[in-house]
């Protein structure tokens, strides 16, 4: 037995609990009219999911709660439950027995429970499908229902069929499917209007970002340059500060050496010069020309630092003249821009203020209103100033020493002729003097070019702060560089040229944020392609919930049509067996609809008013041949003899899909005593498939049940439960 009892409490006319208890697989139900028999089988209706409120004859939930009577007061809940045997598995859960319950409050509202936690009606549903019981299928026939499948229309009688051979779980899948597909077609819908809405921003992020990658890419050129260029220039100045100190080294010692040697002739001199006036003539004249040496020098020392510094000062200049007589960096006045305004505005010809444009505009071009180009401007000026007073000072100096030593030249002639012994001492002074102002013009050179190479390398440290501003400490790595030897037309000179080029290149194409740019170009690619990849897998999903619906519909149609075969050979065998000859069958039919018809049937409020054309829906016919008449349609038969056909269908129907239980309310009312034996062996014949609860006042349908419960309604209105269980009487009586 599948079916093992089913409990009420407060539902309808039961006020207080009462459990019935399906022990027989035959079991009946009788009672007076009013008793309550029928609602019995509304409560197995109620608590398998009917959400018809007037299929339980009724308005409300609340009209299905015990609303008192009597001394009996209303109840404020009514609640069905119904147990079934699950140790063969009928339903798809785990558990050797399955508690199904319904409640319903006095507010409308409805609780579900499977073994007592709560659920869903769609769980509920769907647990029931697949062991074919529904909450309004053919296993329930209601009072005056027996011949609802004959006034069905043809639709709805197809759909009857269908779910008694247990096809409500394909249809159920299939419109799970359906929605499914139609939710995954909304969400690809979504998925490319995101791509589309992210589509302009990711194109505008594409092309900052390839900015920001030829700007990389120009501060990888200009940090490899630098690196080389910097290291050439530092081994340079290294290499020049290195020789400097080697080249004076032997002169400083040339110098040490001729002062001891001119120290000893000064004295041999000193001792001849006691002799006469002429020869301390020629010391005094040897102090002024020595002092007039260390003048010059002195001044040419000097000449040699401001020629470093106008060098310096014209690279400045030169630099600065590049970046303005670039005309993308070139900048107006405003003060200059509201004079022309005054200007032409007072003028009534085209042509003079055209003209007036164009000489403003040729005059800012070569303008170079630059404040550190006019600073450095007046600093060479200045320096220009003071190196034509050095110059003039320098041969001014020159003149006097050519004129002393003249003059030395001509007293020493006279002292020679007085004084022969001194002759060799005054050679002597003369070649140590000489040699001397040699490597003193040597040791001055060196010091002209020692300055020159401290002002290079406090340029070249100006360069290393400005380009490691620009392109980072990565610039620092240039003493590590590596590079090969110089190559004839590539000189240090063009390195540098290339330098600036890129420098001001790199400053015009620079991009403020570029972290920023980058990350959200990466973030806003990454999410285009996840919804690339979204949409993918919407479009596989889409096919794949086609493919199923197309499989259930090929599904539904074979097992259809295969059920339908075996119904019609039962069908046929029961209607022969009933009326003693004849024939019965079940027919597909093809009913042609329009389509807004259709739409409006199925309830949906939008729909294409363009939308035109028929659509071809199946129904169910019945067609009937009775014996010893010529009936060919289900009108022409009488109520009994629909009674007789709907229950043979009905029968033949649970025959082919057996379902656990069926309940019969009152289908024998219309038989007469021989009909109703007849029902009668149908009904045993049935009872070997399914559990069959018969709500009967037919003793003949009475005889063949293994235990009756009797149902009485007493002055209270409540409804009463007595139960005869005949197989247990026999078992004690034997």
């Amino acid at each position: 037995m599948y079916l093992k009892s089913i409990e009420l409490s407060g539902f309808k006319s039961f006020a207080k609990k009462s459990t019935l208890e399906f022990n027989s697989a035959i079991s009946a139900i009788v009672g007076p009219n009013g008793s309550g028999k029928s609602n019995v089988a509304e409560a197995f209706r109620f608590v398998l999911g009917e959400q018809s409120i007037k299929s339980l004859r009724g308005k409300r939930g609340e009209d299905l709660i015990f609303n008192g009577a009597g001394s009996e007061a209303k109840s404020n809940r009514a609640s069905v439950r119904v147990t079934f045997d699950n140790s063969r598995r009928m339903f798809n859960i785990d558990f050797p027995e399955v508690t199904i319950e319904r409640v319903v409050h006095r507010d409308g509202v409805n609780e579900y429970l499977i073994n007592g936690s709560v659920v869903r009606l769609k769980d509920v549903i769907e647990l029931l499908a697949h062991a074919h019981i529904g909450a309004s299928g053919h296993h329930i026939i209601s009072q005056g229902e027996a011949d609802r499948i004959l006034n069905a229309s043809e639709k709805e009688r197809k759909s009857m069929i269908e779910d008694a051979l247990g096809l409500k779980i394909y249809q159920y899948k299939r419109i799970e499917s359906e929605r499914k597909l139609k939710k995954t077609f909304e969400n690809i819908s979504q998925v490319e209007g995101l791509r589309k809405e992210i589509v302009p921003h990711l194109k505008f992020l594409r092309k900052q970002a390839e900015k920001i990658e030829k700007a990389e890419s120009l501060r990888e050129e200009l940090l490899n340059l630098s690196k080389e260029y910097l290291k050439r220039e530092s081994d340079y100045l290294n290499n020049e500060n290195k020789e400097v100190l080697e080249e004076k080294k032997p002169i400083n010692e040339a110098l040490e050496k001729l002062n001891k040697e001119l120290s000893e002739a000064k004295k041999v001199l000193e001792n001849s010069a006691k002799s006469g006036d002429k020869s301390a003539a020629i010391l005094e004249l040897e102090s002024d020309i020595a002092g007039g040496r260390i003048h010059k020098d002195a001044l040419v020392r000097e000449l040699g630092k401001v020629e470093g510094l106008l060098g310096a000062e014209e690279r400045v200049i030169k630099k600065e003249k590049e970046l303005i007589t670039s005309e993308e960096h070139r900048m107006i006045r405003l003060k200059d821009v509201e004079a022309l305004y005054e200007e032409v505005s007072m003028l009534l010809s085209v042509q003079v203020i055209f003209s007036k444009i164009r000489d403003f505009i040729n005059g800012q071009r070569h303008s170079t209103d630059s404040s550190t180009i006019i600073e450095t401007e007046k600093n060479i000026e200045k320096l220009n100033k003071e190196r034509e007073k050095l110059e003039k000072d320098v041969k001014s100096a020159e003149e006097k020493e050519e004129k002393l030593r003249q003059k030395y030249e001509d007293l020493k002639k006279e002292v020679e002729k007085d004084k022969d012994s001194s002759r060799d001492a005054e050679k002597a002074v003369f070649r140590i003097m000489s040699e001397e102002n040699e490597l003193i013009a040597k040791k001055n050179l060196l010091k002209v070019k020692e300055e020159r190479l401290i002002a290079m390398d406090k340029e070249f440290k100006r360069e290393l702060v400005e380009l490691g501003h620009m392109i980072g400490a990565e610039v620092l790595s240039y003493k590590d560089t590596q590079f090969e030897k110089e190559i004839e037309g590539k000189p240090q000179e063009e390195r540098k040229r290339n330098l600036e080029r890129l420098k001001i290149r790199l400053e015009e194409s620079g991009i403020s944020g570029a972290g920023e740019v980058i990350k959200e170009y990466k973030d806003v690619t990454e999410r285009d392609e996840f919804l690339a990849r979204e949409l993918l897998d919407l479009d596989k999903s889409a096919q794949s919930l086609k493919e199923l619906i197309k499989e259930l519909e090929v599904r539904l149609a074979e097992e259809f049509s295969h059920g339908l075969d075996k119904i019609n050979t039962e069908f046929g065998k029961l209607f022969t067996l009933i009326f003693g000859g004849g024939d019965a069958s079940l027919k597909i039919t093809k009913i042609k609809k329009s389509r807004i018809d259709v739409v409006l049937e199925e309830g949906e409020d939008n729909f294409d008013e363009d939308e035109t054309g028929e659509v071809v829906e199946e129904g169910m016919d019945i067609s009937v041949n009775l014996p010893r008449k010529k009936i060919r349609g289900l009108m022409m038969l009488s109520g009994g003899e629909r009674a007789l056909t709907s229950i043979a269908l009905l029968f033949a129907i649970s025959a082919v899909n057996p379902p656990p239980f069926i309940i019969l309310d009152e289908t024998d009312a219309a038989l007469d005593e021989a009909n109703s034996k007849k029902y009668g062996d149908m009904v045993e014949t049935l009872s070997s498939h399914s559990q069959l609860i018969l709500i009967t006042h037919n003793r003949e349908t009475m005889t063949r049940a293994g235990i009756i419960y009797g149902i009485t309604m007493g002055s209270t209105g409540v409804s009463k439960l007595l139960s005869i269980a005949f197989e247990q009487a026999v078992e004690i009586a034997k």
